[in-house]
């Protein structure tokens, strides 16, 4: 009995001193290949796809070491395959370490291929993979997935990871690209009430007519830039129904709808507007919001009633007219009503866009209704996508004004000219 006693708890140390040695599968970081971004592209034949592979270069960086310094920073790989999932192992016949997902930032789709009403069945092979997370980025190329890559070439931040990091925080700081991960893709897709909004990039420039835009009217390529920068542009959104592509919104129509949006963080945007005493000119503020929308659901019968109250804090940067608002209480009154006025009008003339043409809501407004409803029953009987078209949706904007700029005060022009 004792000797049966010793003998157990010798294979019950043995096993746990066994498990402690956890380093049997380790792998050093050299040995890995660490994808950062994947494109996908259509290929011609049916059930199959273009891969393309942004590979990082880990030893090059802000602490290049002797081995890295002379290496490039990143590799680029396209193959053919029947998915993302299984390439890998053909993308090895070609790279010598073993390909890894763990850092992968950004999953780029071509235009083309997001239009695809088989676009589904690729994109859902993302949830098996362990090592996709669910919170990489989620990008729209105008033009094929490959050559937005292959031209993305960023002349200060040569490290790609580092590169797409920045660009993308910064852009969905500013608003003007949405936040657009895939766990969000899955979930709007799977709940089918709202649209997706994924981020809208490419390379290529576009004309634009310039006198009838604004700043930031406009989408990814249509930006006018000379220089020796890159020529990667990420402005706007791609729009997802029922996982597939239906159209695009500008960088203005994504603002709006990270406005309309409790869930989004935008914390930065800086825009121009119509000078209301003077049209030649347009006045620079910065918007931000300190308390969150109010929602609210009025069943009526037929046609139901959806009012939003949004509530803004806005900054005054330019003063044009020279009016001085900081020592015109009248003038402040009359600026105030006339953002009012202008800010609700662009706010219900995109809402009544995504009603006629796309269909369904580009912010997340179901999640806000849902409260209005007893049980999840009658939210699903109440048919968020069939009925937010015809509903009657009224926005409420308030404004609280902050500084007028650092110099509040400004000279009087005829003084200056005398």
């Amino acid at each position: 009995m004792i000797l049966h006693s010793k003998m157990i708890k010798v294979i019950f140390l043995t096993a746990v001193t066994l498990s402690l040695s956890g380093c049997w599968d380790h792998k050093e970081l050299d040995e890995k290949a660490y994808v950062i971004g994947i494109g996908l592209d259509k290929h011609k034949v049916e059930g199959k796809v273009n891969v393309t592979y942004l590979i990082a270069n880990p030893e090059v960086g802000s602490q290049q070491t002797a081995g890295g310094s002379n290496e490039p920073s990143q590799e680029i790989v396209t193959l053919v395959a029947d998915d993302f999932i299984s390439s890998r192992n053909t993308a090895n016949t070609i790279v010598a370490k073993e390909i890894s997902y763990d850092l992968l930032q950004v999953l780029i789709v071509s235009e083309e291929l997001a239009r695809d009403p088989d676009f589904i069945r690729i994109i859902y092979n993302a949830t098996k993979d362990r090592e996709i997370k669910r919170s990489a980025q989620f990008i729209v190329s105008r033009e094929n997935a490959a050559d937005f890559i292959r031209n993305n070439k960023p002349k200060i931040e040569t490290r790609p990871h580092k590169f797409l990091e920045l660009m993308i925080e910064r852009g969905q700081e500013t608003g003007m690209i949405p936040e657009a991960d895939l766990n969000g893709f899955y979930r709007v897709t799977e709940s089918d009430a709202d649209l997706f909004l994924a981020i809208y990039a490419t390379t290529e420039k576009i004309k634009k007519d310039e006198v009838q835009t604004t700043d930031d009217d406009l989408l990814a390529g249509e930006i006018q830039v000379e220089g020796t920068t890159n020529s990667a542009q990420f402005i706007g959104s791609a729009v997802f129904k029922e996982g597939k592509m239906i159209g695009k919104i500008t960088g203005e129509e994504t603002r709006i709808s990270s406005l309309l949006n409790n869930t989004w963080n935008t914390e930065d945007i800086l825009t121009a507007i119509q000078d209301p005493f003077d049209e030649r000119y347009k006045l620079s503020i910065r918007i931000s919001q300190k308390r969150e929308n109010k929602y609210k659901l009025i069943p009526e019968k037929g046609r139901p009633t959806i009012e939003i109250d949004v509530p803004l804090f806005i900054e005054v940067y330019s003063d044009p007219s020279m009016i001085n608002y900081a020592k015109n209480l009248e003038k402040v009154k009359e600026l105030k009503k006339s953002l009012t006025a202008g800010i609700e009008k662009n706010f219900t003339e995109f809402i009544l866009y995504t009603q006629q043409e796309l269909k369904g809501d580009t912010f997340d407004l179901s999640i806000p209704m849902r409260k209005e409803f007893a049980t999840l029953k009658e939210f699903r009987k109440f048919d968020w996508m069939k009925t937010y078209p015809d509903a009657k949706v009224k926005v409420n904007v308030s404004i609280r004004f902050g500084e007028f700029g650092r110099q509040s005060k400004l000279p009087k022009l005829e003084e200056v000219r005398d």
